[in-house]
């Protein structure tokens, strides 16, 4: 029987890239706005696998990006696994997310969201600067996120509004 891992902000995660390199990702806070789902940050800097760096200094690392998952579920599908907690969560107030409320109206670009962390959302039109700067706010499978972790990239139907 799998030993029951407890999650919490802070906690640092190791994600097996392949069978020669891994990155980190770190849990920093829950969102009210979406679902009050689990926000994790995801740093850039690719390790070898046999390296141990200290966690003090991978959470300084840069930020590749930020997105809404379900933590625990990465841990209970073994695509991370936990390998600390450090406290420095970072700044928040900065991190903007976006949302179209209807996906399946292309047309209609003027019925997008965007957010920060906790805050009410406001109505924007896509030209206007910070939605290009803003990370999709959808809440993603821990699999999509493994993936934009590899590639870089996302992919599937909201791919297009990344």
């Amino acid at each position: 029987m799998k030993k029951r891992v407890i999650t919490k902000i802070g906690d640092v995660f190791c994600v097996a890239i392949d069978g020669k390199y891994k990155k980190y990702l770190q849990y920093i806070v829950n969102d009210l706005t979406q679902l009050n789902s689990d926000v994790v940050r995801v740093f850039k800097e690719i390790y070898p696998i046999e390296v141990e760096p200290e966690l003090s200094e991978v959470i300084k690392g840069e930020v590749d990006f930020y997105a809404h998952c379900v933590v625990s579920a990465g841990i209970k599908r073994e695509l991370w696994e936990k390998v600390g907690n450090i406290k420095d969560v970072g700044e928040t107030k900065h991190i903007l997310f976006k949302i179209k409320k209807d996906f399946l109206d292309s047309e209609n670009q003027d019925d997008w969201e965007i957010w920060n962390i906790n805050e009410e959302p406001l109505r924007i039109r896509v030209q206007d600067e910070s939605f290009k700067q803003a990370y999709l706010g959808l809440v993603f499978q821990p699999e999509r996120i493994i993936y934009r972790m590899k590639t870089g990239k996302s992919y599937g139907f909201y791919a297009e509004y990344d």
